[in-house]
């Protein structure tokens, strides 16, 4: 395991100790089989979003599990989607390599949200020099900037709602095209 403050030459080792421990002692006549990291495993995924003064939002995200611990911060400008910033902190990874997705990452400034997300994605964050990791927390947080520019000026959790469904209709099959919106 890689901590920020860590200068392990060799983490994985600290990992494939952990993983390497399977099989515990007879308990009563029965084998009790320790299931290792994978086996028994447990990943925390958030997303925060907030609407900074100057109109720009920010989006949080936070993926935790046994071997990661990482912060990440887009800023998209909220009038026309285009990611501004973006920026992550490793606080725990698996390899020192892991930082070095900080590269990639700034391939993101510049593009918009919307059609062709999914394809930047890959294309910043995929291959031998991206993260699948980052890959899967943005691919849920940056589609959350469409919902804020959606409801903006509405209150009432309602309009909210109904908002979000106007504007996103066809995006999902969760917002399937009204009939009376159709265009003939």
């Amino acid at each position: 395991m890689v901590r920020q403050t860590d200068a392990v030459a060799e983490p994985h080792k600290t990992v494939y100790k952990r993983l390497a421990t399977r099989q515990q002692p007879s308990q009563g006549g029965k084998n009790v089989c320790k299931l290792n990291s994978m086996e028994d495993f447990k990943r925390d995924i958030s997303y925060r979003l907030r609407v900074r003064e100057n109109e720009s939002i920010s989006l949080i995200g936070t993926l935790r599990d046994c071997f990661h611990d990482i912060d990440m911060e887009i800023v998209v400008d909220g009038s026309s989607l285009i990611i501004t910033d973006s920026r992550v902190t490793f606080h725990t990874a698996p390899s020192p390599h892991c930082e070095k997705v900080q590269n990639r990452l700034g391939l993101l400034n510049g593009v918009k949200i919307g059609k062709g997300l999914t394809r930047k994605l890959n294309a910043a964050l995929g291959g031998s020099d991206g993260c699948g990791n980052l890959r899967t927390l943005l691919t849920g947080l940056l589609p959350l900037a469409l919902n804020v520019k959606a409801s903006a000026g509405v209150s009432d959790e309602k309009e909210v709602l109904d908002a979000i469904h106007f504007h996103l209709q066809g995006t999902c099959v969760g917002y399937p095209v009204e009939e009376k919106n159709v265009v003939d």
